[in-house]
């Protein structure tokens, strides 16, 4: 039996074994598992009915990306929660544990930076990422670290807080420059960092006008009385204020602080929007893109669980958009019985959210809620209502689906800027493309070929002649085609020879796309100057006949990209270090450089292990990894007892036997 119809034929297997499965599925809340044919989980979800969800992966038609993911399930297990709440909870926790490519996944680099004032006896304003129940205040999160630290910046001018991590003997220049108080040499009241800590929480909670107006009323006062440096100051300040706090577009008439959730999808994409509302005024905003592969709102809310698990500074109430405006999101990708998306610009989603807001009635809009909830309760996914009730009730404070009025218009401006930034994400994406098509084009006619297709660069990455390698890299019309990449183990060249290097792989290169008749470049690009040129043409003319032409980058001081050669003998090509001819070259030389150093550090990285594992009788490749991996490291194996090795079901004999090893090879 050859290897398709044996993969056909557990394929087969594995869909008769699901389906069995689905029969058994309960109709009550809780998670699902999908695992590929490695058992592997790829996708967790939550559902209000299993039965009902589990079973709609496995009937009727999807989109590309949705189909994507059913191709690969294998077998799926599940979880019965008690409600929507706790389903919502396991989903998250599943997802941080199992990180499922999937998923739509929160990664941990991408946490919000917040202001933290701390609780100490000297306070301090300092930029975090890590919120902690430590008493400190914090505020944010903000968008980027750029718009915390220019914050920050204007804070640290106007309040004299302590700037230094650890208290100093003698006052510094922020005590000279009236930036700091001096509680390392002077005895500072607590009233005094009370009404600070009050003013910045103030200035960052969205009173920033009222701070403005008194600041305005000091610098009157200044140069009423002749202050003028003062007055400028004071000036200065005013200006960076209005520089960082923008004008808002919506402010409520309370001054509840609010988080408010708008999303958009397209092609395969989603946005998530958040707009930050303190003191009733919008102060941030902040955007996340990510592909998502299931149900739109249900990946939207499994992003807003994941969201606020790591994130104890809540704000008094959370506004997420409801069943309208997620049926908005779905019409807008176009969605209909074949799944496949399309496209609307901003300004008609503005208009349908408008009109809806406008011409429906509110009997009309609960009836086409109660639709909606009923469309959700039959597929069995949690409706957007459900959703917010159960995150209300993990979160603890009010999550709320607003139908009309100001605050579903909060919603539909997050959603709108959503949209808009999905739009600019693929626009981009079009131009980028466009650029390079021209540049690579423009390439072509400067070196003198009629056309310039398909481009091969090689690299070569040793350290004093250790674990040589050579890496390939494949732009097509301008574009990496990584599928293409390939990667040479050096064989034959002893000792950093980079001339010997490029005619081996150009050899080993040109005679496989000989040999299986593949196609040939219509350019070679090798990181070198004359030297590496020649090597690589007298390869390709004089022991392969293959005339193709070859160029080298040459790179400068700094190891950028300084100089494009062409020709034989090789001469300088002017390029404007400014056109997207040099960029494109740029690229290229990047990308090669970048692909050979990798696989030069992970055969490194192989070779040292090996050097110290491998040549221990009885352990080979499974069980330098399992050792590795239980361990951490070689220095944590040999400072093992022979009872750690247990667990492993390495016994005693085996166990002395790696130690004794190890500890001789290190003396």
């Amino acid at each position: 039996m050859d290897d398709f119809a044996k993969q056909h034929q557990e394929q087969e297997k594995a869909l008769e074994n699901i389906r069995h499965k689905l029969a058994l599925l309960p109709d009550q809340p809780g998670c699902y598992l999908m695992k590929n044919h490695e058992g592997t989980i790829i996708y967790v979800g939550k559902a209000k009915v299993l039965k009902n969800r589990v079973r709609s992966y496995f009937t009727g038609s999807h989109n590309g990306k949705t189909q994507m993911l059913v191709s690969e399930i294998r077998d799926f297990e599940y979880i019965v929660t008690g409600s929507n709440m706790e389903a919502l909870i396991l989903e998250c926790n599943l997802i941080k544990t199992h990180q499922p490519r999937f998923n739509v996944l929160l990664k941990d680099d991408k946490t919000y930076p917040y202001l933290k004032i701390t609780n100490e006896e000297h306070p301090r304003l300092e930029v975090t990422r890590r919120v902690l129940k430590d008493k400190a205040k914090y505020f944010g999160p903000y968008p980027n670290a750029y718009a915390a630290q220019q914050t920050k910046k204007l804070l640290d001018r106007m309040y004299p807080l302590r700037k230094c991590g650890v208290m100093p003997k003698e006052v510094c220049l922020y005590y000279h420059m009236g930036q700091c108080l001096a509680p390392c040499v002077k005895e500072v009241p607590k009233s005094a960092y009370e009404q600070i800590t009050g003013e910045i929480t103030s200035f960052l909670s969205g009173g920033h006008e009222e701070i403005k107006k008194e600041l305005q009323r000091k610098m009157q006062e200044a140069a009423e009385e002749l202050y003028f440096e003062r007055a400028k100051e004071l000036r200065d300040q005013i200006i960076h204020i209005d520089t960082l706090m923008e004008k808002q577009k919506i402010t409520t008439t309370d001054t509840r602080d609010r988080d408010v959730f708008g999303y958009a999808v397209d092609k395969g994409w989603m946005c998530v929007q958040i707009l930050y509302m303190r003191q009733g005024k919008m102060v941030q905003r902040n955007k996340s893109v990510f592909p998502f592969y299931g149900d739109a709102h249900s990946d939207f809310m499994s992003f807003i669980a994941q969201y606020y698990s790591d994130n104890p500074a809540l704000p008094q109430e959370i506004l997420l958009p409801g069943p309208l405006l997620a049926e908005e999101a779905r019409s807008e990708t176009g969605t209909g019985s074949t799944g496949e998306p399309g496209t609307r610009n901003a300004g008609e989603g503005a208009e349908t959210e408008k009109k809806l807001t406008t011409d429906t009635s509110d009997e009309q809009q609960e009836v086409l809620v109660q639709a909606q909830a009923e469309q959700a309760e039959a597929a069995g996914l949690v409706d957007a209502a459900g959703g917010a009730a159960a995150l209300q009730e993990w979160l603890g404070v009010k999550v709320h689906v607003p139908q009309r009025g100001l605050k579903k218009q909060m919603v539909g401006m997050a959603s709108d800027n959503a949209k808009v930034s999905l739009d600019e994400k693929f626009r981009l994406i079009e131009r980028d493309e466009e650029r390079t098509s021209v540049a690579a084009a423009n390439l072509g006619e400067v070196i003198g070929l009629q056309s310039l297709n398909r481009i091969e660069a090689f690299d070569n990455s040793n350290i004093q002649g250790t674990n040589p390698v050579s890496a390939m890299v494949v732009f097509t019309n301008g574009k990496p085609d990584k599928k293409e990449y390939r990667k040479y183990k050096i064989r034959t060249v002893q000792g950093p020879d980079d001339y010997d290097t490029m005619r081996e792989v150009i050899r080993r290169r040109y005679e496989r796309v000989l040999k299986e008749n593949l196609p040939l470049p219509d350019l070679i690009v090798v990181d070198g100057g004359k030297g590496q040129i020649s090597a690589a043409i007298d390869v390709l003319e004089n022991e392969l006949g293959l005339f193709v032409p070859v160029c080298g980058l040459v790179k400068d001081a700094k190891h950028k990209t300084a100089q494009l050669m062409v020709g034989d003998p090789p001469e300088p090509v002017s390029l404007p270090r400014d056109s997207q001819e040099f960029y494109l070259l740029q690229r290229i030389q990047d990308e090669v450089h970048r692909f050979a150093i990798s696989f030069h550090r992970e055969q490194r990285g192989k070779s040292m292990v090996t050097s110290k594992l491998d040549s221990i009788p009885g352990i080979g490749e499974k069980r330098r990894k399992m050792l590795l991996k239980h361990f951490g490291s070689v220095k944590k194996i040999k400072e093992a007892s022979v009872e750690d090795f247990k667990p492993l079901s390495i016994g005693e004999k085996l166990a002395t036997e790696i130690l004794n090893a190890l500890r001789e090879e290190e003396s």
